[in-house]
Protein backbone atom coordinates (compact mmCIF):
# COMPACT_ATOMS: atom_id res chain seq x y z
CA UNK A 1 0.00 0.00 0.00
CA UNK A 2 1.33 3.28 -0.97
CA UNK A 3 1.39 5.91 2.09
CA UNK A 4 1.52 9.60 1.53
CA UNK A 5 4.83 9.56 2.53
CA UNK A 6 6.02 7.23 -0.13
CA UNK A 7 3.81 8.91 -2.63
CA UNK A 8 5.25 12.49 -1.87
CA UNK A 9 8.74 11.32 -2.03
CA UNK A 10 8.15 9.44 -5.59
CA UNK A 11 6.94 12.88 -6.32
CA UNK A 12 9.77 14.30 -5.48
CA UNK A 13 12.24 11.67 -6.87
CA UNK A 14 10.22 11.79 -9.99
CA UNK A 15 10.51 15.36 -10.85
CA UNK A 16 14.56 15.36 -10.10
CA UNK A 17 15.05 12.44 -12.21
CA UNK A 18 13.10 14.02 -15.36
CA UNK A 19 15.04 16.98 -14.57
CA UNK A 20 18.05 14.65 -14.53
CA UNK A 21 18.92 13.87 -11.21
CA UNK A 22 20.71 10.65 -11.67
CA UNK A 23 20.45 10.20 -7.96
CA UNK A 24 17.00 10.35 -8.24
CA UNK A 25 16.85 8.03 -10.50
CA UNK A 26 19.13 5.43 -8.61
CA UNK A 27 16.81 5.91 -5.95
CA UNK A 28 13.46 4.66 -8.21
CA UNK A 29 15.30 2.02 -8.87
CA UNK A 30 16.06 0.95 -5.47
CA UNK A 31 12.85 1.32 -4.44
CA UNK A 32 11.09 -0.68 -7.03
CA UNK A 33 13.87 -3.45 -7.98
CA UNK A 34 12.41 -5.69 -5.65
CA UNK A 35 8.63 -5.67 -6.92
CA UNK A 36 10.11 -5.59 -10.51
CA UNK A 37 12.39 -8.50 -10.27
CA UNK A 38 9.86 -10.68 -8.42
CA UNK A 39 7.48 -9.84 -11.32
CA UNK A 40 10.03 -10.70 -14.00
CA UNK A 41 11.04 -14.16 -11.51
CA UNK A 42 7.43 -15.17 -12.02
CA UNK A 43 7.12 -14.59 -15.64
CA UNK A 44 9.71 -15.75 -17.28
CA UNK A 45 11.68 -19.66 -16.75
CA UNK A 46 15.05 -18.19 -15.31
CA UNK A 47 16.77 -15.84 -12.57
CA UNK A 48 19.38 -14.81 -15.91
CA UNK A 49 16.13 -13.61 -17.79
CA UNK A 50 14.37 -11.88 -15.16
CA UNK A 51 17.58 -10.09 -14.66
CA UNK A 52 17.42 -8.92 -18.15
CA UNK A 53 13.99 -8.30 -17.75
CA UNK A 54 15.29 -5.96 -14.79
CA UNK A 55 17.69 -4.32 -16.36
CA UNK A 56 15.67 -3.63 -19.21
CA UNK A 57 12.96 -2.32 -17.64
CA UNK A 58 14.76 0.44 -15.68
CA UNK A 59 16.49 1.54 -18.86
CA UNK A 60 13.40 1.93 -20.42
CA UNK A 61 12.20 3.78 -16.76
CA UNK A 62 15.26 6.16 -17.38
CA UNK A 63 14.75 6.84 -20.89
CA UNK A 64 10.64 7.71 -20.49
CA UNK A 65 10.77 8.72 -17.23
CA UNK A 66 10.34 12.46 -18.98
CA UNK A 67 6.86 11.43 -20.53
CA UNK A 68 5.80 10.00 -17.24
CA UNK A 69 2.29 11.86 -16.07
CA UNK A 70 1.42 9.97 -13.07
CA UNK A 71 -0.82 11.93 -11.13
CA UNK A 72 -2.32 10.06 -8.48
CA UNK A 73 -0.74 8.07 -5.69
CA UNK A 74 0.74 4.85 -6.84
CA UNK A 75 0.90 5.09 -10.90
CA UNK A 76 4.35 5.69 -10.46
CA UNK A 77 4.30 1.74 -9.41
CA UNK A 78 1.85 0.54 -11.94
CA UNK A 79 3.60 2.57 -14.46
CA UNK A 80 6.82 0.35 -13.81
CA UNK A 81 4.97 -2.88 -13.48
CA UNK A 82 3.40 -2.29 -16.83
CA UNK A 83 6.61 -1.66 -18.46
CA UNK A 84 8.26 -4.59 -16.41
CA UNK A 85 5.24 -7.19 -17.96
CA UNK A 86 5.62 -5.71 -21.20
CA UNK A 87 9.80 -6.73 -21.23
CA UNK A 88 9.14 -9.73 -19.63
CA UNK A 89 6.03 -11.02 -22.16
CA UNK A 90 8.72 -9.54 -25.02
CA UNK A 91 11.41 -11.45 -23.31
CA UNK A 92 9.18 -14.85 -23.69
CA UNK A 93 7.88 -14.32 -27.32
CA UNK A 94 11.51 -13.77 -28.38
CA UNK A 95 13.17 -16.82 -26.71
CA UNK A 96 11.29 -19.46 -28.17
CA UNK A 97 12.03 -21.66 -25.18
CA UNK A 98 12.99 -25.27 -25.59
CA UNK A 99 10.07 -27.73 -27.24
CA UNK A 100 7.83 -29.47 -24.47
CA UNK A 101 9.95 -32.66 -23.86
CA UNK A 102 13.04 -30.98 -23.03
CA UNK A 103 10.62 -28.52 -20.99
CA UNK A 104 9.25 -31.59 -18.46
CA UNK A 105 13.28 -32.66 -18.28
CA UNK A 106 14.34 -29.73 -16.52
CA UNK A 107 11.08 -28.45 -14.81
CA UNK A 108 11.18 -28.94 -11.01
CA UNK A 109 10.14 -32.22 -10.00
CA UNK A 110 6.40 -33.05 -9.04
CA UNK A 111 6.26 -33.23 -4.97
CA UNK A 112 5.51 -36.88 -4.05
CA UNK A 113 4.93 -37.05 -0.48
CA UNK A 114 2.21 -34.77 1.71
CA UNK A 115 4.31 -32.70 3.84
CA UNK A 116 5.21 -30.58 0.88
CA UNK A 117 3.45 -27.16 1.15
CA UNK A 118 0.46 -26.04 -1.10
CA UNK A 119 2.94 -22.91 -2.46
CA UNK A 120 5.79 -25.63 -2.87
CA UNK A 121 3.55 -27.41 -5.02
CA UNK A 122 1.72 -23.91 -6.56
CA UNK A 123 5.30 -23.38 -7.71
CA UNK A 124 5.88 -26.68 -8.83
CA UNK A 125 2.46 -27.27 -11.33
CA UNK A 126 3.46 -22.99 -12.39
CA UNK A 127 6.66 -24.26 -13.81
CA UNK A 128 4.84 -26.50 -15.94
CA UNK A 129 1.89 -24.18 -17.28
CA UNK A 130 3.09 -22.81 -20.98
CA UNK A 131 4.71 -19.36 -21.06
CA UNK A 132 1.39 -17.86 -22.11
CA UNK A 133 -0.64 -19.43 -19.37
CA UNK A 134 1.63 -18.66 -16.70
CA UNK A 135 1.99 -15.28 -17.78
CA UNK A 136 -2.13 -14.86 -17.88
CA UNK A 137 -2.31 -16.18 -14.35
CA UNK A 138 0.68 -14.39 -13.00
CA UNK A 139 -0.87 -11.00 -14.50
CA UNK A 140 -4.78 -11.55 -13.67
CA UNK A 141 -4.52 -13.82 -10.57
CA UNK A 142 -1.33 -11.98 -8.30
CA UNK A 143 -0.35 -8.43 -9.91
CA UNK A 144 -4.42 -7.77 -10.18
CA UNK A 145 -4.44 -6.62 -14.15
CA UNK A 146 -7.89 -6.69 -16.15
CA UNK A 147 -8.39 -8.95 -19.15
CA UNK A 148 -8.28 -5.91 -20.94
CA UNK A 149 -4.96 -4.77 -19.60
CA UNK A 150 -3.99 -8.21 -20.35
CA UNK A 151 -5.23 -8.30 -24.17
CA UNK A 152 -3.36 -5.26 -24.53
CA UNK A 153 0.24 -6.15 -23.57
CA UNK A 154 0.33 -9.68 -25.51
CA UNK A 155 -1.57 -7.74 -28.99
CA UNK A 156 -4.52 -10.39 -28.25
CA UNK A 157 -8.30 -10.06 -27.74
CA UNK A 158 -9.96 -10.33 -24.54
CA UNK A 159 -11.42 -13.59 -25.25
CA UNK A 160 -7.54 -14.77 -25.61
CA UNK A 161 -7.03 -13.71 -22.04
CA UNK A 162 -10.34 -15.59 -20.61
CA UNK A 163 -9.02 -18.25 -22.01
CA UNK A 164 -5.64 -18.96 -21.37
CA UNK A 165 -6.73 -17.99 -17.49
CA UNK A 166 -9.58 -20.71 -17.37
CA UNK A 167 -7.21 -23.54 -18.93
CA UNK A 168 -4.39 -23.03 -16.90
CA UNK A 169 -6.94 -23.05 -13.59
CA UNK A 170 -8.36 -26.21 -14.58
CA UNK A 171 -4.62 -27.48 -15.66
CA UNK A 172 -3.39 -25.94 -11.83
CA UNK A 173 -6.48 -27.23 -9.73
CA UNK A 174 -5.70 -31.13 -11.58
CA UNK A 175 -2.48 -30.83 -11.11
CA UNK A 176 -2.82 -29.88 -7.49
CA UNK A 177 -5.61 -32.42 -6.54
CA UNK A 178 -3.13 -35.32 -8.31
CA UNK A 179 -6.11 -35.78 -10.94
CA UNK A 180 -3.51 -35.82 -13.46
CA UNK A 181 0.03 -36.37 -14.19
CA UNK A 182 2.03 -32.57 -14.61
Amino acid sequence: MMTAVTASLDDIAIQRAKAGDIHALERVYRAYQGTVYNLARRMCRSREDAEDVLQETFLEVCLSIGKFRGAEPGSLTAWIKRIAASKALMKIRRAKYRDTDEFFEDAAPAPETGDVGLRMDLEAVMCRLSDTARAVVWLHDIEGYTHEDIAELMGKSVSFSKSQLSRAHTRLRKWLSGEARC
